[in-house]
Protein backbone atom coordinates (compact mmCIF):
# COMPACT_ATOMS: atom_id res chain seq x y z
CA UNK A 1 0.00 0.00 0.00
CA UNK A 2 2.87 2.15 0.78
CA UNK A 3 3.99 2.40 -3.14
CA UNK A 4 0.59 3.69 -3.90
CA UNK A 5 0.75 6.50 -1.57
CA UNK A 6 4.32 7.37 -2.67
CA UNK A 7 2.96 7.63 -6.51
CA UNK A 8 0.21 9.66 -5.60
CA UNK A 9 2.92 11.96 -3.70
CA UNK A 10 5.24 12.66 -6.23
CA UNK A 11 2.62 13.58 -8.91
CA UNK A 12 1.34 15.97 -6.49
CA UNK A 13 4.60 17.63 -5.49
CA UNK A 14 5.60 17.47 -9.24
CA UNK A 15 2.56 19.73 -9.80
CA UNK A 16 3.56 21.69 -7.24
CA UNK A 17 7.59 21.67 -7.43
CA UNK A 18 8.38 20.95 -11.31
CA UNK A 19 5.48 22.28 -13.10
CA UNK A 20 6.08 26.10 -12.12
CA UNK A 21 9.85 25.49 -13.80
CA UNK A 22 8.37 23.85 -16.93
CA UNK A 23 5.66 27.02 -17.15
CA UNK A 24 8.86 29.40 -16.83
CA UNK A 25 10.73 27.73 -19.82
CA UNK A 26 7.51 28.47 -21.57
CA UNK A 27 7.12 32.28 -21.93
CA UNK A 28 3.73 32.33 -20.64
CA UNK A 29 2.95 36.06 -20.26
CA UNK A 30 -0.67 36.33 -18.68
CA UNK A 31 -1.23 40.33 -20.14
CA UNK A 32 -1.14 39.25 -24.16
CA UNK A 33 -4.66 38.92 -25.61
CA UNK A 34 -5.53 35.16 -25.91
CA UNK A 35 -7.20 33.48 -29.31
CA UNK A 36 -10.78 33.37 -27.55
CA UNK A 37 -10.05 37.32 -26.67
CA UNK A 38 -9.20 38.05 -30.71
CA UNK A 39 -11.39 35.34 -32.49
CA UNK A 40 -14.49 35.10 -30.60
CA UNK A 41 -17.04 33.80 -33.30
CA UNK A 42 -19.66 32.06 -31.23
CA UNK A 43 -18.59 28.29 -32.36
CA UNK A 44 -15.35 27.14 -31.35
CA UNK A 45 -13.65 30.69 -29.91
CA UNK A 46 -15.94 30.86 -27.06
CA UNK A 47 -15.21 32.30 -23.48
CA UNK A 48 -14.87 28.94 -21.00
CA UNK A 49 -14.26 29.53 -16.77
CA UNK A 50 -10.90 27.71 -16.76
CA UNK A 51 -12.74 25.13 -13.59
CA UNK A 52 -14.83 24.34 -16.56
CA UNK A 53 -11.78 24.08 -19.25
CA UNK A 54 -10.04 21.96 -16.81
CA UNK A 55 -12.81 19.83 -16.37
CA UNK A 56 -13.34 19.47 -19.57
CA UNK A 57 -10.22 19.09 -20.48
CA UNK A 58 -9.50 16.67 -18.16
CA UNK A 59 -12.84 14.55 -19.67
CA UNK A 60 -11.56 14.93 -23.28
CA UNK A 61 -8.16 13.09 -22.83
CA UNK A 62 -9.26 10.88 -20.14
CA UNK A 63 -12.20 8.64 -21.48
CA UNK A 64 -11.93 5.15 -20.52
CA UNK A 65 -7.91 5.51 -21.57
CA UNK A 66 -6.43 5.61 -17.56
CA UNK A 67 -8.96 3.31 -16.41
CA UNK A 68 -8.78 0.10 -19.24
CA UNK A 69 -5.00 0.60 -20.17
CA UNK A 70 -3.41 0.50 -16.28
CA UNK A 71 -5.89 -2.52 -15.97
CA UNK A 72 -4.54 -4.19 -19.37
CA UNK A 73 -0.77 -2.92 -17.37
CA UNK A 74 -1.42 -4.53 -14.17
CA UNK A 75 -0.79 -7.81 -15.67
CA UNK A 76 2.99 -6.66 -15.55
CA UNK A 77 2.75 -6.29 -12.04
CA UNK A 78 3.36 -3.51 -9.81
CA UNK A 79 6.00 -2.36 -11.98
CA UNK A 80 3.06 -0.58 -14.00
CA UNK A 81 2.37 1.80 -11.13
CA UNK A 82 6.49 2.83 -11.54
CA UNK A 83 5.85 3.61 -15.48
CA UNK A 84 2.57 5.38 -14.85
CA UNK A 85 4.15 7.79 -12.24
CA UNK A 86 7.63 8.42 -14.26
CA UNK A 87 5.89 8.69 -17.68
CA UNK A 88 3.55 11.30 -16.42
CA UNK A 89 5.94 13.37 -14.78
CA UNK A 90 8.80 13.25 -17.41
CA UNK A 91 6.97 12.95 -20.09
CA UNK A 92 3.27 13.13 -20.73
CA UNK A 93 2.38 16.34 -18.53
CA UNK A 94 5.09 17.87 -20.05
CA UNK A 95 3.56 16.63 -23.52
CA UNK A 96 -0.47 18.18 -22.71
CA UNK A 97 1.86 21.40 -21.10
CA UNK A 98 3.19 22.06 -23.95
CA UNK A 99 0.37 21.38 -26.74
CA UNK A 100 -1.56 23.57 -24.82
CA UNK A 101 1.11 26.27 -24.72
CA UNK A 102 1.95 25.88 -28.13
CA UNK A 103 -1.71 26.22 -29.40
CA UNK A 104 -2.33 29.08 -27.37
CA UNK A 105 0.72 31.00 -28.78
CA UNK A 106 -0.51 29.97 -32.36
CA UNK A 107 -4.14 31.60 -32.20
CA UNK A 108 -5.56 28.10 -30.78
CA UNK A 109 -4.05 26.76 -34.36
CA UNK A 110 -4.29 22.72 -34.87
CA UNK A 111 -0.61 20.55 -34.61
CA UNK A 112 -0.29 20.29 -38.19
CA UNK A 113 -0.25 24.06 -38.83
CA UNK A 114 2.32 24.65 -35.72
CA UNK A 115 4.69 22.10 -36.74
CA UNK A 116 4.48 23.47 -40.31
CA UNK A 117 5.36 26.92 -38.60
CA UNK A 118 8.36 25.95 -36.42
CA UNK A 119 9.87 23.29 -39.31
CA UNK A 120 8.64 23.04 -42.64
CA UNK A 121 5.74 22.26 -44.82
CA UNK A 122 6.82 18.24 -45.15
CA UNK A 123 6.67 18.00 -41.31
CA UNK A 124 3.60 19.71 -41.54
CA UNK A 125 2.37 17.09 -43.60
CA UNK A 126 3.58 14.34 -41.99
CA UNK A 127 1.90 15.54 -38.43
CA UNK A 128 -1.56 16.12 -40.28
CA UNK A 129 -1.13 12.17 -41.85
CA UNK A 130 -1.38 11.22 -38.23
CA UNK A 131 -3.10 13.65 -36.35
CA UNK A 132 -6.23 12.98 -38.86
CA UNK A 133 -5.19 9.30 -38.73
CA UNK A 134 -4.84 9.15 -34.88
CA UNK A 135 -8.60 10.88 -34.51
CA UNK A 136 -10.30 8.61 -36.92
CA UNK A 137 -9.30 6.28 -35.07
CA UNK A 138 -9.63 7.02 -31.62
CA UNK A 139 -13.79 8.27 -32.75
CA UNK A 140 -14.45 4.52 -34.26
CA UNK A 141 -12.58 2.92 -31.23
CA UNK A 142 -15.04 4.56 -29.15
CA UNK A 143 -17.89 3.82 -30.91
CA UNK A 144 -17.23 0.73 -30.92
CA UNK A 145 -16.33 -0.09 -27.41
CA UNK A 146 -18.94 1.60 -25.79
CA UNK A 147 -21.47 0.01 -28.43
CA UNK A 148 -20.83 -3.51 -27.61
CA UNK A 149 -20.76 -2.90 -23.65
CA UNK A 150 -24.40 -1.39 -23.99
CA UNK A 151 -25.62 -3.85 -26.41
CA UNK A 152 -24.55 -6.74 -23.93
CA UNK A 153 -25.93 -5.58 -20.81
CA UNK A 154 -28.39 -7.69 -19.07
CA UNK A 155 -30.93 -5.45 -18.59
CA UNK A 156 -31.58 -4.53 -22.24
CA UNK A 157 -31.76 -8.57 -23.28
CA UNK A 158 -34.39 -9.28 -25.55
CA UNK A 159 -34.79 -5.41 -26.89
CA UNK A 160 -34.07 -3.56 -29.44
CA UNK A 161 -31.28 -2.32 -27.33
CA UNK A 162 -29.67 -5.59 -27.73
CA UNK A 163 -28.86 -4.64 -31.10
CA UNK A 164 -25.16 -3.20 -31.22
CA UNK A 165 -25.91 -1.48 -34.94
CA UNK A 166 -28.84 0.37 -32.86
CA UNK A 167 -26.35 1.79 -30.31
CA UNK A 168 -23.04 2.56 -33.36
CA UNK A 169 -26.43 4.75 -35.16
CA UNK A 170 -27.41 6.49 -32.20
CA UNK A 171 -23.61 7.01 -31.11
CA UNK A 172 -22.92 8.28 -34.27
CA UNK A 173 -25.88 10.43 -34.16
CA UNK A 174 -24.54 12.09 -31.02
CA UNK A 175 -21.19 12.31 -32.41
CA UNK A 176 -22.82 14.61 -35.42
CA UNK A 177 -24.56 17.08 -32.66
CA UNK A 178 -21.09 17.24 -30.93
CA UNK A 179 -18.92 17.83 -34.00
CA UNK A 180 -21.03 20.16 -35.41
CA UNK A 181 -22.58 22.40 -32.83
CA UNK A 182 -20.91 25.88 -31.10
CA UNK A 183 -18.80 24.06 -28.20
CA UNK A 184 -21.36 25.63 -25.29
CA UNK A 185 -24.26 24.02 -26.48
CA UNK A 186 -23.26 20.56 -25.62
CA UNK A 187 -19.95 20.10 -24.37
CA UNK A 188 -19.11 22.79 -21.89
CA UNK A 189 -22.84 21.83 -20.32
CA UNK A 190 -22.72 18.52 -20.29
CA UNK A 191 -18.44 17.25 -19.43
CA UNK A 192 -18.13 19.42 -16.55
CA UNK A 193 -20.76 16.87 -14.69
CA UNK A 194 -18.88 14.11 -16.26
CA UNK A 195 -15.85 15.07 -15.22
CA UNK A 196 -16.97 15.70 -11.46
CA UNK A 197 -18.55 12.21 -11.78
CA UNK A 198 -15.07 10.39 -12.86
CA UNK A 199 -13.40 11.84 -9.57
CA UNK A 200 -15.91 10.76 -7.27
CA UNK A 201 -15.62 7.53 -8.59
CA UNK A 202 -12.15 7.17 -8.50
CA UNK A 203 -11.49 8.54 -5.05
CA UNK A 204 -14.51 6.23 -3.98
CA UNK A 205 -12.63 3.22 -5.15
CA UNK A 206 -9.14 4.37 -3.91
CA UNK A 207 -10.42 4.12 -0.37
CA UNK A 208 -12.75 1.10 -1.18
CA UNK A 209 -9.07 -0.75 -2.30
CA UNK A 210 -7.27 0.78 0.48
CA UNK A 211 -9.33 -0.80 3.02
CA UNK A 212 -10.33 -3.84 1.32
CA UNK A 213 -8.70 -5.14 -0.97
CA UNK A 214 -6.87 -8.19 -0.66
CA UNK A 215 -3.40 -8.04 -1.99
CA UNK A 216 -1.79 -4.47 -2.40
CA UNK A 217 1.54 -4.20 -3.59
CA UNK A 218 4.18 -3.22 -1.47
CA UNK A 219 7.71 -1.31 -1.81
CA UNK A 220 9.33 -4.95 -1.82
CA UNK A 221 7.13 -6.23 -4.82
CA UNK A 222 8.75 -3.12 -7.33
CA UNK A 223 12.28 -3.81 -6.27
CA UNK A 224 11.72 -7.77 -6.36
CA UNK A 225 11.14 -7.07 -10.05
CA UNK A 226 14.31 -5.70 -10.56
CA UNK A 227 16.29 -8.00 -8.69
CA UNK A 228 14.34 -10.94 -9.78
CA UNK A 229 13.83 -12.09 -6.39
CA UNK A 230 11.19 -13.04 -3.86
CA UNK A 231 7.89 -11.10 -3.65
CA UNK A 232 5.70 -9.90 -0.84
CA UNK A 233 3.35 -11.87 -1.82
CA UNK A 234 3.07 -14.72 -5.41
CA UNK A 235 0.00 -13.89 -6.41
CA UNK A 236 1.50 -10.05 -7.34
CA UNK A 237 4.54 -11.53 -9.39
CA UNK A 238 4.69 -10.17 -12.56
CA UNK A 239 2.83 -11.85 -15.97
CA UNK A 240 4.13 -15.44 -16.00
CA UNK A 241 3.68 -15.48 -19.88
CA UNK A 242 6.64 -13.65 -20.13
CA UNK A 243 5.27 -10.69 -22.21
CA UNK A 244 8.48 -7.95 -22.43
CA UNK A 245 8.00 -4.75 -20.32
CA UNK A 246 10.19 -2.90 -23.19
CA UNK A 247 8.31 -1.77 -25.23
CA UNK A 248 4.90 -3.47 -24.81
CA UNK A 249 4.15 -1.65 -20.96
CA UNK A 250 5.19 1.55 -22.28
CA UNK A 251 2.42 0.98 -25.34
CA UNK A 252 -0.45 -0.96 -22.82
CA UNK A 253 -0.32 2.31 -20.98
CA UNK A 254 -0.90 5.50 -22.65
CA UNK A 255 -3.69 7.72 -21.10
CA UNK A 256 -2.10 8.94 -17.60
CA UNK A 257 1.57 8.26 -18.62
CA UNK A 258 1.89 10.00 -22.03
CA UNK A 259 -0.60 9.39 -25.21
CA UNK A 260 -0.02 11.39 -28.35
CA UNK A 261 -4.27 12.15 -28.55
CA UNK A 262 -3.92 14.46 -25.90
CA UNK A 263 -2.07 16.61 -28.53
CA UNK A 264 -5.32 16.65 -30.47
CA UNK A 265 -7.11 17.58 -28.24
CA UNK A 266 -5.45 20.71 -27.01
CA UNK A 267 -7.20 23.57 -29.77
CA UNK A 268 -10.44 22.98 -28.50
CA UNK A 269 -9.92 24.74 -24.74
CA UNK A 270 -7.14 26.72 -26.14
CA UNK A 271 -9.99 28.27 -28.56
CA UNK A 272 -11.59 29.03 -24.75
CA UNK A 273 -8.93 30.07 -22.28
CA UNK A 274 -8.93 33.66 -21.40
CA UNK A 275 -5.93 33.78 -20.06
CA UNK A 276 -2.66 31.91 -20.83
CA UNK A 277 -1.67 31.38 -17.26
CA UNK A 278 -4.49 29.25 -16.92
CA UNK A 279 -2.71 27.05 -19.36
CA UNK A 280 -0.79 25.07 -16.53
CA UNK A 281 -3.56 24.55 -14.11
CA UNK A 282 -5.99 23.00 -17.53
CA UNK A 283 -3.42 21.32 -19.39
CA UNK A 284 -0.78 20.28 -16.64
CA UNK A 285 -3.21 20.00 -14.38
CA UNK A 286 -5.50 17.12 -16.71
CA UNK A 287 -2.94 15.30 -17.27
CA UNK A 288 -1.91 15.18 -13.30
CA UNK A 289 -5.54 13.72 -12.80
CA UNK A 290 -5.04 11.28 -15.17
CA UNK A 291 -2.17 9.95 -13.66
CA UNK A 292 -4.01 9.71 -10.74
CA UNK A 293 -6.93 7.62 -12.08
CA UNK A 294 -4.23 5.72 -13.62
CA UNK A 295 -2.51 4.44 -10.42
CA UNK A 296 -5.65 3.77 -8.64
CA UNK A 297 -7.16 1.04 -11.38
CA UNK A 298 -3.55 -0.03 -11.77
CA UNK A 299 -3.75 -1.05 -8.12
CA UNK A 300 -7.20 -2.25 -8.96
CA UNK A 301 -5.86 -4.48 -10.86
CA UNK A 302 -2.93 -5.71 -9.42
CA UNK A 303 -4.32 -5.91 -5.78
CA UNK A 304 -8.50 -6.58 -6.27
CA UNK A 305 -8.44 -10.42 -7.34
CA UNK A 306 -8.09 -13.21 -4.75
CA UNK A 307 -6.27 -15.14 -7.47
CA UNK A 308 -3.86 -12.34 -8.31
CA UNK A 309 -2.38 -12.26 -12.03
CA UNK A 310 -3.95 -15.46 -13.26
CA UNK A 311 -7.86 -14.31 -12.03
CA UNK A 312 -7.36 -11.53 -13.60
CA UNK A 313 -6.04 -12.61 -17.03
CA UNK A 314 -9.33 -14.77 -16.58
CA UNK A 315 -11.42 -11.93 -16.50
CA UNK A 316 -10.46 -10.24 -19.00
CA UNK A 317 -10.09 -12.80 -21.54
CA UNK A 318 -13.93 -13.54 -20.31
CA UNK A 319 -15.10 -9.64 -20.64
CA UNK A 320 -11.52 -7.20 -21.41
CA UNK A 321 -11.23 -4.61 -19.14
CA UNK A 322 -15.10 -3.45 -19.31
CA UNK A 323 -15.83 -6.46 -16.82
CA UNK A 324 -13.01 -5.68 -14.67
CA UNK A 325 -14.41 -2.50 -14.03
CA UNK A 326 -17.85 -4.00 -13.44
CA UNK A 327 -16.22 -6.33 -11.12
CA UNK A 328 -14.52 -4.21 -8.95
CA UNK A 329 -16.63 -1.54 -8.37
CA UNK A 330 -19.63 -3.77 -7.93
CA UNK A 331 -17.86 -5.34 -5.28
CA UNK A 332 -16.21 -2.89 -3.97
CA UNK A 333 -18.95 -0.38 -4.01
CA UNK A 334 -22.16 -2.19 -4.42
CA UNK A 335 -24.83 -1.02 -6.26
CA UNK A 336 -23.98 2.22 -6.71
CA UNK A 337 -20.39 0.84 -8.04
CA UNK A 338 -22.19 -0.89 -10.58
CA UNK A 339 -23.96 2.04 -12.05
CA UNK A 340 -20.87 4.05 -12.23
CA UNK A 341 -19.28 1.26 -13.32
CA UNK A 342 -21.62 1.09 -16.45
CA UNK A 343 -21.25 4.86 -16.60
CA UNK A 344 -17.65 4.61 -16.71
CA UNK A 345 -17.17 2.47 -19.54
CA UNK A 346 -20.39 3.37 -22.14
CA UNK A 347 -20.14 7.22 -21.18
CA UNK A 348 -16.96 8.51 -20.73
CA UNK A 349 -14.99 6.61 -24.05
CA UNK A 350 -18.04 8.17 -25.85
CA UNK A 351 -17.03 11.99 -24.93
CA UNK A 352 -13.87 11.39 -26.22
CA UNK A 353 -14.87 9.95 -29.00
CA UNK A 354 -17.14 13.04 -29.90
CA UNK A 355 -14.03 15.42 -28.84
CA UNK A 356 -11.53 13.17 -31.35
CA UNK A 357 -14.19 14.21 -34.25
CA UNK A 358 -14.51 17.24 -33.65
CA UNK A 359 -10.96 17.96 -33.23
CA UNK A 360 -11.01 16.07 -36.49
CA UNK A 361 -13.09 19.00 -38.10
CA UNK A 362 -10.77 21.66 -36.95
CA UNK A 363 -7.52 20.01 -37.87
CA UNK A 364 -8.91 19.76 -41.06
CA UNK A 365 -10.44 23.24 -41.44
CA UNK A 366 -7.03 24.54 -40.57
CA UNK A 367 -5.51 22.71 -43.02
CA UNK A 368 -7.10 23.68 -45.88
CA UNK A 369 -7.96 27.38 -44.20
CA UNK A 370 -11.65 26.36 -45.27
CA UNK A 371 -14.37 29.32 -43.12
CA UNK A 372 -16.58 27.87 -40.19
CA UNK A 373 -20.04 28.15 -41.80
CA UNK A 374 -22.51 25.79 -40.82
CA UNK A 375 -22.93 24.27 -44.30
CA UNK A 376 -18.80 23.65 -44.51
CA UNK A 377 -19.13 22.41 -40.84
CA UNK A 378 -21.80 19.86 -42.45
CA UNK A 379 -19.90 18.93 -45.61
CA UNK A 380 -17.36 17.90 -43.24
CA UNK A 381 -18.97 16.24 -40.22
CA UNK A 382 -21.52 14.06 -42.68
CA UNK A 383 -18.78 11.65 -44.65
CA UNK A 384 -16.59 11.65 -41.64
CA UNK A 385 -19.06 10.35 -39.97
CA UNK A 386 -20.07 7.69 -42.50
CA UNK A 387 -16.67 6.49 -43.26
CA UNK A 388 -16.57 5.73 -39.90
CA UNK A 389 -19.74 3.77 -39.20
CA UNK A 390 -18.41 2.02 -42.05
CA UNK A 391 -14.96 1.20 -40.22
CA UNK A 392 -16.52 0.31 -37.25
CA UNK A 393 -16.89 -2.81 -39.54
CA UNK A 394 -13.76 -3.98 -39.43
CA UNK A 395 -11.95 -5.99 -37.01
CA UNK A 396 -11.60 -3.89 -33.27
CA UNK A 397 -8.10 -5.30 -32.74
CA UNK A 398 -6.66 -4.24 -36.23
CA UNK A 399 -8.55 -0.73 -35.46
CA UNK A 400 -6.91 -0.82 -32.05
CA UNK A 401 -3.12 -1.84 -33.13
CA UNK A 402 -2.98 1.23 -35.58
CA UNK A 403 -3.90 3.88 -32.92
CA UNK A 404 -1.60 2.55 -30.76
CA UNK A 405 1.24 3.33 -33.17
CA UNK A 406 -0.05 6.46 -34.11
CA UNK A 407 -0.90 7.40 -30.20
CA UNK A 408 3.08 6.78 -29.56
CA UNK A 409 4.33 7.97 -32.66
CA UNK A 410 2.30 11.58 -32.46
CA UNK A 411 3.38 11.91 -29.09
CA UNK A 412 7.11 11.80 -29.48
CA UNK A 413 6.41 14.29 -32.44
CA UNK A 414 5.05 16.64 -30.40
CA UNK A 415 8.11 16.15 -27.44
CA UNK A 416 10.20 17.35 -30.93
CA UNK A 417 8.14 20.08 -31.43
CA UNK A 418 8.53 21.48 -27.80
CA UNK A 419 12.02 20.90 -28.26
CA UNK A 420 12.17 22.96 -31.16
CA UNK A 421 9.87 25.70 -29.82
CA UNK A 422 12.31 25.92 -26.46
CA UNK A 423 15.36 25.59 -28.53
CA UNK A 424 14.40 28.87 -30.38
CA UNK A 425 13.60 30.38 -27.44
CA UNK A 426 17.07 29.79 -25.77
CA UNK A 427 15.45 27.75 -22.92
CA UNK A 428 15.74 24.27 -21.23
CA UNK A 429 14.92 22.33 -24.07
CA UNK A 430 16.04 19.25 -21.97
CA UNK A 431 12.62 18.75 -20.08
CA UNK A 432 11.10 17.79 -23.47
CA UNK A 433 14.19 16.54 -25.84
CA UNK A 434 14.83 14.00 -22.99
CA UNK A 435 11.79 12.07 -23.09
CA UNK A 436 11.57 12.81 -27.05
CA UNK A 437 14.46 10.94 -26.87
CA UNK A 438 12.99 7.95 -25.06
CA UNK A 439 9.83 8.03 -26.82
CA UNK A 440 11.55 7.46 -30.53
CA UNK A 441 13.05 4.50 -28.97
CA UNK A 442 9.65 2.99 -27.93
CA UNK A 443 8.24 4.08 -31.29
CA UNK A 444 11.26 2.00 -33.16
CA UNK A 445 10.99 -1.10 -30.78
CA UNK A 446 7.39 -1.35 -30.98
CA UNK A 447 6.78 -0.85 -34.40
CA UNK A 448 10.05 -3.10 -35.70
CA UNK A 449 8.39 -6.15 -33.22
CA UNK A 450 4.40 -5.10 -34.22
CA UNK A 451 2.40 -7.46 -36.45
CA UNK A 452 1.48 -4.38 -38.33
CA UNK A 453 5.02 -3.23 -38.27
CA UNK A 454 8.16 -5.56 -39.44
CA UNK A 455 7.70 -8.54 -37.54
CA UNK A 456 11.14 -8.66 -35.80
CA UNK A 457 12.22 -11.01 -32.75
CA UNK A 458 12.36 -8.58 -29.34
CA UNK A 459 16.05 -9.84 -29.05
CA UNK A 460 16.73 -7.54 -32.22
CA UNK A 461 13.85 -5.13 -31.49
CA UNK A 462 14.56 -4.21 -28.05
CA UNK A 463 18.53 -3.33 -28.58
CA UNK A 464 17.64 -1.21 -31.46
CA UNK A 465 15.78 0.86 -29.95
CA UNK A 466 18.11 1.88 -27.28
CA UNK A 467 20.80 2.52 -29.97
CA UNK A 468 18.37 4.61 -31.25
CA UNK A 469 17.82 6.73 -28.15
CA UNK A 470 21.79 6.85 -27.47
CA UNK A 471 22.30 8.15 -31.51
CA UNK A 472 19.38 10.67 -30.91
CA UNK A 473 20.81 11.91 -27.50
CA UNK A 474 24.38 12.02 -28.64
CA UNK A 475 23.40 14.05 -31.92
CA UNK A 476 21.25 16.32 -29.51
CA UNK A 477 24.11 17.17 -27.17
CA UNK A 478 26.59 17.69 -30.38
CA UNK A 479 24.49 20.22 -31.88
CA UNK A 480 23.23 21.53 -28.60
CA UNK A 481 27.10 22.33 -27.35
CA UNK A 482 27.19 23.73 -31.17
CA UNK A 483 24.99 26.21 -30.69
CA UNK A 484 26.34 27.09 -27.41
CA UNK A 485 29.90 28.29 -29.23
CA UNK A 486 27.82 30.01 -32.30
CA UNK A 487 26.06 32.48 -29.71
CA UNK A 488 29.40 32.63 -27.94
CA UNK A 489 31.18 33.97 -31.08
Amino acid sequence: MFIFFICIGLLLLAYKFYSPFVERQAGIDPNVKTPQTRFDDGVDYVKVHPVKAFLIQFLNIAGVGPIFGPILGALYGPIALVWIVLGNIIGGAVHDYFSGVLSIKEDGKSLPEIAGHYFNVYFKGVMLIFTAMLLFFVGVVFIMSPAGLLSHLDYFEGTIFANNTFWVLAILGYYFLATLLPIDKIITKLYPLFGALMIVMTLSIAVALIMHAPHLPEMGDVFAYFEHSHYNNDLLKPNPDGLPVWPLLFVTITCGAISGFHSTQAPIMARCLTNEKYVRPVYYGAMMSEGLVACVWAMAGIAAFPGGYIELKSVLDAGGPGLVVNQVASTYLGVAGGIMAIIAVAIFPITSGDTAFRSLRLTITDAFKIPQSMRNRLLLAIPILVIAYFMTKIDFSLIWRYFAFSNMLLSTSVLWLATKYLWDRGTCHWIVSLPAIVGTSVTVSYIMTAGIGLGLPQSFAQPAGIVVAVVCLIALIITHQKRKVSLAQ
